[in-house]
């Protein structure tokens, strides 16, 4: 299905740049940048020397047999993304954005981080370029992501804990969001999802968009096709529209799976595109979680990653446009999925991936055996060990 995009960062209706004026130049500056810099030789060779012999690009995709035969349908495949220094795809998208400031001639880097990885992706590619880095990550997330906090730490960033509003990801890209406006001039604002305002969503799109690509080319060397099916979770949506772009004009089912949390009806989730309605935050015009007054919800996750009330622009296109089908996981079927996963394949996902396997687990039992299903496994879940031991544990009390 062929889509056409239009110029200038909007996807249909969504997108643009709802910024403050002081912002203005700062993100003209960037889009500047990056239209100079995305196709010069000398700009995707480096990047291409980081991510193979920094990152370890490509992953592989990884059939997964002992599970597959025990759904008994498609033969499903794992893109391990999990398997990048940093144990997630985020580095893609911070070397690319990290080379970037470097011929900006940034020196501070400011990140936000959810679950901690982008903000460790963050903390390593700066490390590896020689540039300074600080990251907001809400104190909720802290608390529950404690390893990943001291890893930034470790790795030589600076981890602002944010305490306002939910203390989660929303309130993290607030502050650097200020932090950004106060410190426009030396301040490069490496944003870690496909988020905010032009040309943030079609720059990390871009710096993602290697998953798609090696998944397109590893599928026809392994299976003489494209695939038919991809699934990939979705809170901002970095690592499933980087899995998506490059399938967009292929014969290729698509997935996007959100946290559904402790189920729609309950209001305790972050399935915005499945629940939301449309709205304008960090510089966008996408679909929210917001009530009847435009006030944005509280949110709901197991998974740190998918605790936003927004989603990237290109997937409010993409679901409008009936591309790709979204839908919702609940906290309990990421847990199964984690453990099931686990257990058949001892390969332990993010509980943000998870939410992926779960929905792979609920299709593939009705698809033929002669069908594909690839899964981004966009991290891997040693940070989620500790929170599903606990979710385990008291669940089991509650059944007492």
């Amino acid at each position: 299905m062929r889509l056409k995009y239009p110029k200038k960062g909007k996807f249909g209706e969504f997108g643009g740049r709802f910024i403050p004026e002081t912002l203005v130049p700062a993100v003209e500056e960037l889009e500047e940048a990056y239209l100079k810099f995305r196709n010069d030789s000398d700009f995707k060779k480096e990047l291409h020397y980081y991510l193979v012999q920094y990152a370890g690009r490509p992953t592989p995709l990884y059939f997964a047999k002992n599970l597959s035969e025990a759904l008994g349908g498609a033969r499903i495949y794992l893109k391990r993304e999990d398997l990048l220094h940093g144990g997630a795809h985020k580095i893609n998208n911070t070397l690319g954005q990290g080379l970037l400031a470097k011929r900006m001639k940034k020196k501070r880097i400011i990140a936000e981080t959810g679950a901690g990885q982008h903000g460790v992706a963050t903390a390593m590619a700066c490390a590896a370029l020689g540039l300074r880095s600080e990251v907001y990550m809400g104190y909720k997330d802290t608390q529950r992501q404690k390893l990943n906090v001291f890893r930034m730490k470790l790795l030589g960033s600076v981890v602002h804990p944010v305490k306002e509003g939910t203390q989660t990801l929303k309130d993290a890209i607030n502050e650097a969001i200020r932090d950004w406006i106060t410190n426009v001039k030396t301040t490069y604002y490496l944003l870690g999802s496909a988020v905010g305002p032009h040309p943030y969503p079609v720059m990390v799109r871009d710096f993602q968009s290697v998953i798609g690509q090696e998944i397109l080319t590893q599928m026809k060397e392994l299976e003489k096709k494209s695939p038919d099916t991809v699934i990939a979770c979705v809170g901002g949506g970095s690592n499933a529209i980087g899995t998506f772009y490059p399938l967009i004009d292929e014969d290729t089912e698509m997935f996007g799976i959100e946290a559904g949390g402790q189920g729609i009806k309950s209001g305790h989730h972050s399935a915005t595109l499945a629940a939301g309605s449309k709205g304008i935050l960090h510089g966008m015009l996408t679909y929210l979680l917001q009530d009847e007054e435009g006030q944005i919800k509280d949110t709901h996750s197991i998974a740190a990653g998918l605790d936003y009330p927004g989603v990237g622009p290109e997937h409010a296109y993409l679901k409008d446009a009936k591309r790709v089908k979204y839908d919702a996981v609940s906290d309990d079927d990421a847990v199964q999925a984690f453990l099931m996963l686990a257990r058949h394949e001892r390969i332990i996902p993010a509980l943000e991936s998870s939410h992926a396997v779960a929905y792979a687990i609920k299709i593939a039992k009705r698809m033929p055996k002669s069908e594909t299903i690839v899964i981004t496994l966009s991290g891997r879940g040693d940070k989620d060990v500790e929170i599903v031991e606990k979710y385990l544990s008291q669940n089991v009390k509650n059944k007492r």
